[in-house]
């Protein structure tokens, strides 16, 4: 059976990133006949946060504008609380009050994917944010989710203050953007084909079943 690797694109201070992470192990599962190799790969968002962080709701109303009851992200929360119960995603947005810099959380899961953990760093780190209301830009908080995902906390606090993988996490977000990813999820097959948005589920296993269908096939030898 011949491999088919998909990169996620995505940010950790995506909502709808942490339901395309769903989405697309979704999909995965209801393709079993497949052998899916999914990798995680760096995005940032606004790379102009300061590495302290900002203000959650000021931040947000720069953005999108004041927060009524009727407004564009209001409206938008809405709907990403509702899509997130149907995935068993427990959204804290009332509680929010922080929005660090994603960068050093990105270094987190290059780590952690190269110790086979990179859909577990990804999920905790969704988790702490979204939900534990974690700043995720602090590298206290960041070793210690190591930690919680089985990785060495004295490795990844080194790490982190060293600033290891910096150029590397750069250059690899940077290929992205040249490769002309705007906008988070995207889920790229093989360097060739790709789809953005936290699609379905069965949408994007249809993505993957059109993906594979475009391998070069094994030869069988009896």
């Amino acid at each position: 059976m011949t491999k088919l690797t998909i990169e996620m694109v995505s940010d950790l201070v995506c909502p709808w990133c942490w339901l395309g992470l769903r989405r697309i192990q979704g999909a995965i599962a209801l393709v079993p006949e497949l052998d899916v190799e999914l990798l995680f790969r760096p995005f940032e968002l606004d790379p102009t946060i300061p590495e302290g962080g900002v203000n959650y709701r000021d931040y947000m109303a720069s953005k999108f504008g004041p927060e009524t009851e009727d407004s564009r992200w209001a409206s938008m929360r809405q709907v990403l609380i509702e899509y997130g119960e149907a995935e068993n995603i427990p959204f804290r947005f009332q509680d929010l009050k922080h929005r660090p810099n994603s960068f050093d959380a990105h270094r987190l899961v290059r780590w952690a994917q190269g110790q086979g953990k990179g859909a577990e760093a990804k999920e905790a780190l969704f988790r702490a944010y979204f939900h534990d209301i974690r700043d995720i830009g602090d590298h206290d908080v960041l070793a210690d989710i190591g930690a919680e995902i089985g990785l060495e906390r004295d490795i990844i606090a080194k790490l982190l203050a060293s600033g290891a993988d910096v150029e590397e996490t750069r250059k690899e977000a940077d290929t992205f953007r040249e490769m002309g990813v705007s906008g988070v999820p995207t889920y790229i097959a093989m360097r060739r084909i790709a789809v953005q948005g936290a699609e379905s589920s069965e949408k994007l296993a249809k993505f993957l079943t059109a993906s594979a269908a475009q391998l070069p096939q094994q030869r069988s030898y009896g």
